[in-house]
């Protein structure tokens, strides 16, 4: 009996799994699959040659999809004075000090992006255990500990990720909706794996980009040739895509 539905069972049954394809191709064949009743996020899985017990060979840094991700991030901010009242005016859904820490200490977790001021990581610091495992840690290397509250709320608003290794050196990231055209996604997907190629790490031995999947939501993996890491998007002129 199959484990799945039999949209996702029609959807694996157009997929040739034995092969890979062309960036432009894959993300092609994603938009014609059988989808769900919502608009599906698409995602990009990257496995990769790292070794990351070591500090050296891990991965951490922060992307701009030239077309977005297609939903604006709710986004919280630690911050006191006029710190907090240009957050705010920034356009930021939550803004707070110790009461919005103990606030998330009682469970509230209802933001994708969390910012802090400097002088706020005594109050953050104490969220370490709930925020790490959800990737929602500020921290200056990726600009959310900073002064420029404004900016980073703009940022986040604006779709930047951020991204890293998990523990079995992947990086997963989304690079829009299903609905977006065939161009925005083509174009997003170079952005993040010309990103992910450029940031190899010295240390890096062997092969560096393993594997590379397509998918969305709801539906089956593609696997994309991972190969193909530069001028992704002079596709666009052999390929038949919609803008």
């Amino acid at each position: 009996m199959s484990a799945h539905g039999k949209r996702y069972d029609e959807a694996r049954g157009a997929i040739d799994r034995e092969r890979v394809y062309a960036p432009a191709e894959a993300i092609a064949t994603l938009k014609s699959l059988p989808g769900a009743k919502f608009d599906e996020t698409v995602e990009v899985h990257f496995r990769l040659g790292l070794n990351v017990r070591h500090a050296d060979e891990q991965l951490r840094g922060t992307i701009m999809l030239p077309h977005g991700t297609g939903k604006e991030a709710r986004v919280a901010v630690f911050a006191e004075g006029d710190k907090a009242r240009e957050a705010t005016e920034a356009g930021a859904d939550v803004v707070g000090s110790a009461d919005l820490a103990a606030k998330i200490e009682e469970g509230f977790l209802d933001f994708d992006v969390a910012i802090a001021t400097p002088d706020q990581m005594g109050n953050v610091g104490k969220l370490g255990r709930v925020l790490g495992p959800r990737g929602l840690m500020p921290n200056p290397k990726t600009g959310t500990v900073t002064f420029d509250v404004a900016k980073a709320v703009s940022d986040a608003k604006a779709g930047k990720l951020e991204y890293r290794t998990d523990r079995g050196a992947n990086v997963h990231l989304p690079i829009g909706k299903k609905s977006f055209g065939e161009r925005q996604l083509l174009e997003n997907y170079a952005v993040v794996v010309e990103e992910i190629a450029r940031a190899k790490p010295a240390a890096a031995k062997g092969r560096y980009i393993r594997q590379i999947t397509l998918t969305s939501t709801m539906g089956p993996g593609i696997h994309v040739d991972s190969t193909i890491t530069r001028d992704i998007a002079e596709e666009l002129e052999a390929a038949t895509v919609s803008a």
